[in-house]
């Protein structure tokens, strides 16, 4: 079938030095030949909210509504994407536990992300070998080691 919408690959990673502790993210992005590189990190997080992260930030830096191919090693992000939210937004952001759904805040965002793009999610398992996992995990490791070090570096996400 033919789209009209930009094509989008993208492949997302994030890390955690102890949960929670200074994390770190990736998320890198194809569009034909162009490839695009968009990480950060911050010194007390969550491995979810960095796994959350990368996704957000790639679509965040998107400027039309696109669809995308999403690659993931974490459940959480794309359970969340696929199963979790509509019944979140239906039930004003409280779980199957009756409890606030936990990083909220960023769902949120993400809700309103995939109502503009059209988002296909695939699980690629982690340390497999994948190159496109391997690279966003080794450059989410590496922030997280950064903030670990330098816990008052304000966390920016950094476009390369």
């Amino acid at each position: 079938y033919y789209s009209s919408m930009k094509q989008i690959e993208m492949y997302t990673d994030g890390a955690c030095l102890g949960n929670p502790g200074p994390g770190g993210w990736c998320c890198l992005m194809r569009f034909g030949p162009h490839e695009k590189v968009l990480k950060g990190g911050t010194a007390q997080t969550t491995n979810n909210r960095m796994e959350i992260q990368a996704v957000l930030s790639g679509l965040q830096s998107l400027k039309e509504p696109c669809e995308i191919q999403l690659y993931s090693d974490s459940q959480y992000v794309l359970k969340g994407l696929k199963e979790w939210l509509p019944g979140w937004v239906k039930k004003n952001w409280v779980n199957s536990q009756k409890k606030p759904v936990a990083n909220a805040d960023q769902w949120k965002l993400l809700y309103e992300l995939v109502q503009i793009h059209k988002v296909h999610t695939h699980w690629v398992k982690g340390h497999a070998g994948h190159p496109e996992n391997e690279f966003c995990d080794t450059e989410a490791s590496a922030q997280a080691a950064y903030y670990a070090k330098h816990p008052q570096t304000p966390a920016e996400p950094l476009s390369v």
